[in-house]
């Protein structure tokens, strides 16, 4: 290919690729200032304060509050289950395996084919597995902690990986086994990674509703135990949006404003999280 040629097919895959950045932009835009819009609109100190009534969906008064706290809830327990195992797993791999080992490179093609599956497929196989069981806060938190782990495993495994190896030698050579270097030398570099990749995994199971729709069911209140169902906020907006009433589809885009809006804040607390735990970090 001469350099004519060179320069025809640099030029048209800048093309491209700016195309399809200002395409994303502009989708992205349209979808955060309509919802921003007609949700702030219609946003209420009652919808975030109060529990649906009994002809809420019918257009009565009421509020989502149960499933904000629904949603905080299950997130929450799913992204501190998922972390139980992500954490020793991406450890494993770094400390135990290598970054060369055969087996750690299945390990991480598997989490990738994980990380692809749609989240309804194992909804639907959890509701196979727990044929006759009653859908409980308990079971959408065990679903979505397991659709979390290969979310937190590979953001962190991805942190792990630029840890320079010189640093686990040093460990080694003042006499540390590989547990302690684990825990407090790769882990303490891993700290701001691993809560960005926490918070990752949070957005996620705060944002999920086709498994949590078939495991964790709905209610109108608010949860008293794990055993009993929970309502979430993408549940609540999908029933909300089905109605033919327009109040009702009015408050639906006013709850999705809300999911926006928490999941905003944790976007920024990751952030925040990230500068502020970077300086326990040695420096590369």
């Amino acid at each position: 290919m001469n350099a004519r040629h060179r320069y025809k097919a640099d030029t048209l895959f800048h093309i491209l690729l700016n195309t399809g950045v200002v395409i994303f932009c502009i989708v992205f835009a349209t979808m955060i200032v309509t919802i921003t819009m007609k949700g702030s609109m219609h946003l209420t100190v009652e919808l975030v304060t109060q529990v649906p009534s009994d002809m809420y969906f019918n257009g009565g008064p009421g509020g989502v509050l149960n499933a904000i706290v629904g949603s905080i809830m299950l997130a929450t327990g799913a992204s501190i289950l998922a972390s139980t195992f992500a954490v020793p797993i991406v450890l494993y791999l770094r400390v135990y395996l290598g970054k060369r080992s055969f087996f750690a490179s299945a390990i991480r093609f598997l989490m990738d084919i994980l990380w692809g599956i749609p989240t309804i497929v194992y909804g639907a196989v959890s509701v196979i597995i727990l044929y006759g069981m009653k859908a409980s806060l308990l079971a959408g938190i065990v679903i979505v902690g397991i659709i979390e782990i290969p979310v937190l495993a590979r953001a962190l495994d991805e942190v792990a990986q630029l840890v320079p190896a010189e640093l686990l030698e040093a460990s080694y050579s003042l006499g540390a086994t590989r547990g302690q270097t684990a825990f407090k030398v790769l882990f303490r570099e891993l700290l701001p990674g691993f809560i960005s990749a926490f918070l990752l995994a949070f957005g996620r199971g705060i944002g999920d509703a086709a498994a949590v729709l078939l495991v964790a069911g709905f209610s109108d209140s608010i949860p008293g135990s794990l055993l009993e169902p929970a309502a979430t906020l993408p549940v609540s907006i999908f029933f909300q949006i089905q109605t033919p009433f327009p109040v009702v589809q009015e408050r639906a885009y006013a709850t999705g404003f809300v999911l926006m809006i928490i999941i905003l804040c944790v976007s920024l607390l990751s952030r925040l999280f990230y500068s502020r735990f970077s300086r326990y970090q040695v420096n590369k």
